[in-house]
């Protein structure tokens, strides 16, 4: 096994503490500048979206900024932005995340607003604010997945990957019939049920000391109560397709092109990390299999790649992609990445290769925890996913510790050509014409 230099084992602080309402709090000394990174997870995501309501723990996430009792719409933002602060959220099947960056001096302030808006948000909801973030919504889904090339893949690969009814089965964008069945009455249920500080993790990260830190959470959230009991039923792991799942469409997009998926095992499994690894050898970067092969040496693809979707719920997905030569069918770069696909799942990858896709995931990795934003986020995402913040200390090694045979192991068990879901998009006549 070819080994590759990583630093020693990684030691940032990690102090817990749960208040009396549940909210569990992580605080992460770090002095190096005056700055602090506030990180607020809450365990709802796409994933525990009902039918009929696909699209509504990102309309929620838009939700958050419509004001609270003595935060006006939009000052949430406009305040800690003013104060040099950088504010944003995102949604996932997994998760609902909200968080900011500002000078330490504007720590209490923000923590402040996060706890005025999960105390009170529901009830100061109108059909006016729900209006205006159904539409941003909306534009979002036309502007991101709608209407641009390819941007429906992900849709169409859950559904074919785990089937429409699974938790899996749609993306966080959800559908346009749903978001318009949202009301402020069902909106405010829909927070009630998943925006609880017991349902919640607060991570702080940066120029703070874990006993300030726990000082400013009790005071800002300590008051709020609990309510209503989260339970969220267990969701069957799920193993690799047993036949090759099809689909064709036709859209307004360049090139035609083909999209390959895969069951894989849940995050932050060995199992998981080591197909990660794979599917970097197949596809991560312009050094991988795909595109030296496809792209430089046949020349029969423009494009190509592959990655890992890390999930915590029964199972992950893997994704791997080939975009054809303008005004050709993909049938050519489709038989040249299977095969590829197959050699790696066959014959596994070399010792130079995994020693190749460790040193890129630890850049990355590495990258993610030298900023106050990035750290805080994974912080969150362990004490949320696996309840062990010090996980952030430990992950590289587990990742680094993978021999080869592991990585081929994972291949042949989980991205043979034969447990994939292919999704084929072809031009619309027009497009091919032009």
């Amino acid at each position: 096994m070819v080994r590759v230099a990583v630093p020693d084992r990684l030691s940032y602080p990690i102090h817990q503490r749960t208040l009396g309402n549940g909210l569990r709090v992580v605080v992460s000394p770090d002095h190096s500048v005056p700055l602090a990174a506030v990180n607020l997870w809450y365990d709802v995501g796409s994933r525990d979206e009902r039918p009929g309501e696909y699209g509504w723990a990102h309309l929620f996430e838009h939700l958050m900024f419509s004001g609270s009792a003595h935060v006006a719409s939009g000052e949430h933002l406009n305040t800690l932005q003013a104060l040099g602060g950088s504010v944003n959220a995102t949604t996932w099947f997994d998760r609902t995340n909200y968080f900011e960056t500002l000078p330490v001096g504007a720590l209490d302030l923000a923590l402040w607003m996060e706890a005025d808006r999960l105390a009170t948000l529901p009830d100061h909801l109108d059909e006016a604010s729900v209006d205006t973030q159904r539409e941003v919504v909306k534009e979002e889904k036309r502007q991101r997945y709608d209407n641009v090339p390819y941007g429906d893949a992900m849709t169409h690969l859950a559904e074919m990957l785990v089937g429409p009814s699974h938790p899996y089965g749609h993306t966080t964008i959800g559908s346009m019939a749903d978001l318009d069945a949202a009301t402020a009455e069902r909106a405010a249920v829909f927070f009630r049920n998943h925006y609880r500080p017991d349902n919640a993790v607060l991570t702080l990260v940066g120029d703070i000391t874990p006993k300030d830190g726990f000082r400013r959470a009790e005071k800002a959230f300590g008051h709020l109560p609990s309510w209503n009991p989260k339970t969220r039923p267990p969701v069957a792991s799920l193993a690799p397709l047993d036949t090759v799942v099809t689909r064709q469409v036709s859209g307004r997009v360049p090139v035609a092109a083909t999209y390959f998926g895969w069951r894989l095992p849940v995050r932050d499994t060995w199992g998981f990390d080591a197909c990660d690894l794979a599917l970097s050898v197949l596809g991560g970067g312009q050094t991988s299999r795909l595109y030296r092969e496809l792209v430089r040496n046949q020349q029969v693809a423009t494009a190509a790649g592959a990655s890992a979707v890390p999930l915590v719920g029964g199972t992950s997905f893997g994704i791997a992609q080939v975009r054809a030569l303008p005004g050709q069918d993909a049938a050519e770069a489709t038989e040249a990445a299977l095969a590829e696909i197959d050699r790696l799942a066959t014959d596994g990858p070399t010792d130079a290769e995994v020693a190749r896709a460790k040193a890129q995931h630890a850049r990355e990795w590495l990258t993610e925890l030298a900023r106050f934003d990035s750290r805080a986020d994974l912080i969150s995402t362990y004490a949320t996913l696996h309840d062990d913040p010090e996980r952030v200390n430990r992950k590289l090694d587990e990742v680094m510790s993978l021999t080869t045979d592991r990585v081929a192991e994972a291949a042949s068990a989980f991205l043979r050509p034969d447990q994939r879901a292919q999704l084929d998009y072809q031009q619309e006549a027009d497009d091919a014409a032009l």
